[in-house]
């Protein structure tokens, strides 16, 4: 088992010293990985309903939330740091320009020494995709092409591409990820995001609580797809006790995030960058 930091872009450690002093303090306690999370925009009267929340809506209601890029934040805290993989849990991939993105999540792989992981997303607030100039209903299909196109970017030594939403004749995109690609982990709390995983991830992030129904889903959308199930690496959060810890590890969650700021159904959280180093012996107790 591995633990993780979720959000970490977020409330006091929009703060560049506190962001440093908490991802520091995670590598020393042990913590594995430490995720952000993005929205570009919050619109300010935005109708779509918030997945995870059951009023509907983000930060309690309030829009105005300081949100850093989370590829910038990542790129802060790497320098500071030496061992902690740095994951993005999601960048919303389908409002970002591909080749772009490439470049730049391949930027940041090299410069943190191979440490990035890519959680993506397909987004679930269809103002903000306004705002951006992105159709909303097509952000399913655009994100399967994007990921193609990133690993073709990543991988291949003069790529090309022709799809739907992406076309490029032979271009060289250096430099490439250290170990020839980043991993990508398809986030999501429906049965479309579990296929999805199954068929193009590395890895699936089911958000919010451990669903053993969109686990199993994942894992036989891989081998529809002829791929090892096995290999899907599985992320959950935090559990309400960690008493459930070993529960979820016989379901096969491979990675567990504590959350950094309160979240509602979640006993535990990580307070401040001394209660990570208090995280030792939870991390030791299970670990790999």
């Amino acid at each position: 088992m591995k633990f993780g930091l979720r959000y970490c872009n977020t409330g006091q450690y929009t703060d560049p010293d506190k962001a440093v002093e908490l991802l520091q303090a995670a590598e020393e306690a042990g913590f594995e990985s430490a995720w952000t999370v993005e929205h570009t925009v919050l619109p300010e009267n935005y109708e779509s309903p918030y997945p995870y929340s059951t009023d509907g809506k983000i930060g309690g209601g309030r829009n105005d939330i300081p949100l850093p890029d989370p590829l910038i934040w990542l790129a802060y805290v790497a320098a500071q740091t030496s061992t902690i993989k740095l994951g993005t849990g999601i960048l919303i991939l389908p409002q970002h320009n591909p080749v772009m993105a490439a470049k730049q999540i391949a930027t940041l792989d090299v410069m943190a020494r191979g440490r990035v992981l890519l959680g993506i997303g397909v987004g679930w607030l269809k103002e903000e995709f306004d705002v951006l100039g992105v159709e909303f209903a097509a952000r399913g299909a655009r994100m399967e092409e994007y990921v193609a196109v990133l690993r073709a970017l990543w991988s291949e030594e003069t790529p090309s591409f022709n799809g739907e939403f992406t076309r490029f004749a032979p271009v060289y995109c250096r430099p490439q990820p250290v170990n020839g690609s980043v991993p990508v982990i398809v986030g999501g709390h429906s049965k479309a995001a579990a296929r999805r995983a199954g068929r193009i991830g590395d890895g699936f992030f089911p958000a919010r609580g451990v669903s053993e129904e969109l686990i199993a889903l994942a894992r036989s959308s891989a081998i529809d797809a002829g791929r090892d199930p096995d290999a899907l690496e599985i992320t959950a959060s935090l559990p309400e006790t960690v008493d459930e810890i070993p529960h979820l590890a016989k379901l096969g969650v491979d990675r567990i995030l504590v959350p950094v700021t309160p979240t509602p159904g979640m006993g535990s959280w990580v307070k401040s960058p001394d209660d990570a180093l208090k995280w030792r012996d939870q991390i030791d107790q299970h670990r790999e």
